[in-house]
């Protein structure tokens, strides 16, 4: 069993940045796939980012392409996502899962196996 406990949302100006920080429980963290993904009010939960077990590839949303970077140290049992110019349509609350068998649809909510409770990221324009 793995737990995931996600901090660092906040209010940003549009612009800003913030860096969202999900720490995991569990000694099999450093071979999970890990993903970000976010929820905005009347929408479906969307994928932003994912990395694999030894953080050498990474996969992103065309939408954050290029401000977000996910990132994890498997030595603190955490994963990161630094979001960059931000923008308002960003806002939404923020969900980070862990995926034992590291397979091949990480940009799928259905690929993950445990989920976070989620921390909240407003951008105001």
């Amino acid at each position: 069993q793995v737990q995931l406990v996600e901090s660092g949302g906040g209010l940003v100006q549009a612009g800003g940045s913030l860096r969202l920080s999900c720490a995991a429980s569990g000694r099999t963290f450093s071979s999970y796939a890990m993903g970000w993904f976010r929820q905005a009010p009347g929408k479906e939960r969307e994928f932003v980012a994912a990395i694999r077990w030894s953080g050498g590839s990474t996969y992103y949303a065309d939408s954050v392409k290029g401000r977000f970077t996910i990132s994890r140290d498997n030595a603190k049992n955490t994963v990161y996502l630094q979001m960059n110019s931000l923008k308002p349509e960003d806002t939404a609350v923020y969900y980070c899962a862990a995926d034992r068998a590291g397979g091949s649809y990480l940009w799928s909510v259905n690929e993950y196996d445990y989920w976070g409770q989620g921390t909240q990221v407003t951008v105001s324009s």
